[in-house]
């Protein structure tokens, strides 16, 4: 999944031989002389079809360890997706504008070229249960070994360990309530998609 692109979050450098965990940015003071800012950034990839309440918890608690968080929202031509790239971009946005350092992105491709790119040397991921654990840390080894990209492992909050995207769309499509599960615009959304027949 991390190596897929399945991810979706911005420099021309790749991340090997970067400053670990950090990316150099110059600006100038507010007294007109010019230094130099270390703004940590990390990319939280992901297909976010649609964005849970799990994905939040993730997205939220990065963003208070981290100057900037790209949500990178993966472009699958491989998979039919129940929202377009750009409309599960825009719902990202919108639920997340209150944080104030989350960008939001989309990219085609390895997760790690993406990384290059944008000069971003981190991952973060959400684990949710042990089943997640080997999948991830073998996509962490491989994007390691791949680029030097470093992937930080999150716990996802107990309250939201048994959510997924595709159990979401599940229960809407048969009239279960997700109420508190997913944000209330990506609920409406849902319903009008799913149900809107």
């Amino acid at each position: 999944m991390s190596l897929r692109a399945v991810a979706r979050p911005d420099g021309e450098p790749g991340c090997e031989g970067a400053e670990p965990d950090l990316v150099r940015s110059r600006r100038r003071s507010e007294t007109g002389t010019e230094g130099v800012h270390l703004v940590r950034r990390v990319v939280c990839p992901g297909s976010f079809d649609p964005v849970t309440n799990g994905h939040l918890d993730i997205i939220s608690r990065a963003s208070r360890l981290y100057d900037e968080v790209v949500v990178a929202v993966l472009i699958n031509k491989n998979k039919q997706s129940l929202f377009t790239v750009d409309e599960r971009a825009d719902m990202i946005t919108e639920v997340t504008k209150e944080y104030g350092n989350i960008k939001v992105d989309t990219f085609y491709g390895l997760t790690v070229d993406y990384c290059r790119k944008q000069n971003i040397p981190v991952i973060v991921r959400g684990l949710r249960a042990v089943s997640d654990y080997e999948y991830e840390l073998q996509m962490a080894q491989m994007n390691h070994r791949i680029a030097g990209v470093e992937t930080l492992f999150m716990a996802t909050n107990p309250e939201y360990a048994f959510l997924s995207s595709s159990l979401m769309k599940e229960v809407v499509r048969f009239g279960g309530d997700i109420s508190g599960l997913v944000p209330d615009s990506v609920h409406e959304r849902l319903m009008e998609r799913l149900q809107g027949d």
